[in-house]
């Protein structure tokens, strides 16, 4: 294996708020990712001409300068992939961002297993030497339809090898199901494998996220071929045709 893709993805997380910049980074390094950083775009460019880094995190309001117009700019002289942090009510924004050329979108207040696993995506789809066609363990990939669970890196991999972006409940409880092919089980024992106080959920929990799963599973999730449902019973879930 050569150096660079031992290297790990060094990512800028560019963000005025310095405890929210903080704890990304340290939640980047903890997911096996290079992190620094940086209040704003001058720090970037501190950096120096070629800064080494291979994906900017920005959020779109910075202090007194525009992320958007900084994610253009990184792009333009840097050719960086972008993840924009955007708060809820910059939709206008989220859009304009998308179009102007930023590859992801992650509304705060974000659930960090999503956000590492846009992240690794957009590297992915951006050609990273180490991440870029990973070797995976044959033995630790569930395949179900046109997709595969792996189990070591806890991702769901599509039919065209890109990341399906899974909260932590959504990939447990697919988890569960994939050990569990063709047995009905009630939503009960669904709560329970969340591992959480059950005082803390409604009825209703499973259901919802259930609803969420088959969006992203489900070529028509009105119609589930995988992920079924048994009134009155629980769920069932079928790894091939739905039979």
């Amino acid at each position: 294996m050569s150096e660079e893709r031992k290297r790990p993805p060094l990512v800028a997380v560019i963000d005025d708020d310095a405890d929210l910049r903080r704890t990304v980074a340290a939640l980047l390094e903890d997911s096996g990712f290079d992190a620094v950083a940086l209040a704003d775009g001058e720090g970037f460019f501190a950096l120096g001409p070629d800064p080494g880094v291979d994906l900017a995190l920005i959020d779109l309001r910075l202090g007194e300068e525009n992320g958007l117009d900084l994610a253009i700019e990184l792009r333009h002289r840097f050719n960086l992939p972008i993840v924009m942090l955007t708060g809820r009510g910059d939709e206008a924004d989220r859009i304009e961002g998308l179009e102007t050329g930023a590859d992801d979108y992650m509304m705060k207040p974000f659930n960090p297993r999503e956000l590492i696993a846009r992240i690794r995506a957009v590297l992915r789809r951006a050609g990273h030497p180490a991440l870029a066609d990973p070797e995976r363990d044959a033995a630790r990939l569930v395949s179900f339809g046109v997709y595969r669970l792996d189990l070591d890196r806890r991702e769901l991999i599509g039919p065209d090898g890109d990341e399906v972006a899974l909260t932590n409940a959504e990939y447990r409880l697919l988890e569960y199901f994939l050990r569990h092919p063709g047995r009905v089980i009630p939503r009960l024992e669904l709560l329970t494998e969340l591992g959480s106080d059950l005082s803390h959920y409604v009825d209703r929990t499973v259901d919802v996220l259930i609803l969420r799963l088959r969006r992203k599973i489900e070529a028509v999730p009105s119609k589930p071929v995988h992920l079924q449902t048994r009134r009155g019973q629980g769920y069932i879930f079928f790894p091939e045709d739905g039979r």
